[in-house]
């Protein structure tokens, strides 16, 4: 649906937005859904990795518990 709007259409998309909420809104609007998009991309980044972090991290959990277990066979 996006990939078929072009310039004349973003135009006619502003111009709408400029009037409807006038010069003195268009900045915080712009700001706002700025910021929401830095934050959904922010969460979706950190949905992503976490879950090869939470993977990364339980893998050296058992490297560390086995690195553990051998030194106590050896110390005993």
């Amino acid at each position: 649906m996006l990939q078929n709007i072009g310039i004349p259409g973003l135009i006619i998309i502003l111009v709408i937005a400029l009037i409807i909420f006038g010069p003195s809104k268009l900045p915080e609007i712009g700001r706002a859904f700025g910021s929401t998009l830095k934050e959904f991309k922010k969460a979706t980044n950190d949905l992503v990795n976490g879950d090869s972090k939470e993977k990364n991290h339980s893998e050296d959990v058992k490297q560390l518990q086995a690195i553990d277990n051998s030194k106590s066979k050896t110390g005993s």
